[in-house]
């Protein structure tokens, strides 16, 4: 019986900005949201492709993408990651998977002054 190779996937930790787009989800009123998502891949490119793939086929518009890194780089810069996150994060290496973990929409002219509120912390 063959071993089966060791994954190379890891869990990447990116922080989306969608603008508006018709069928998009968000509220009416709504100028466009961030996304926190958790997204598999062999590096932190492929997770992002792969991250903007599946947003466009979700009819959302992505305009910038921020990478926060593998948890393990994560925790190596002091973020403090709860279990739900962790969970999360499993989840998305285990599936193979784009998991969005959080919404925030944005109103007015919050999305061209985006600052790292939402960032992982």
């Amino acid at each position: 019986m063959t071993q089966k190779k060791p994954s190379r996937q890891q869990v990447y930790t990116l922080l989306v900005q969608i603008g508006r787009k018709e069928g998009d989800g968000l509220p009416q009123d709504a100028t466009g949201a961030a996304l926190m998502v958790y997204a598999s891949g062999v590096d932190e490119a492929e997770a992002v492709r792969e991250t903007v793939a599946i947003l466009k086929q979700a009819d959302t518009a992505p305009l910038d993408v921020t990478g926060y890194g593998t948890i393990a780089e994560r925790e190596a810069e002091g973020h403090d990651i709860p279990q739900e996150e962790r969970d999360l994060m499993q989840r998305a290496l285990d599936e193979n998977a784009v998991i969005v973990a959080q919404m925030t929409p944005f109103f007015g002219n919050e999305l061209s002054a985006i600052d790292d509120s939402n960032a992982p912390h």
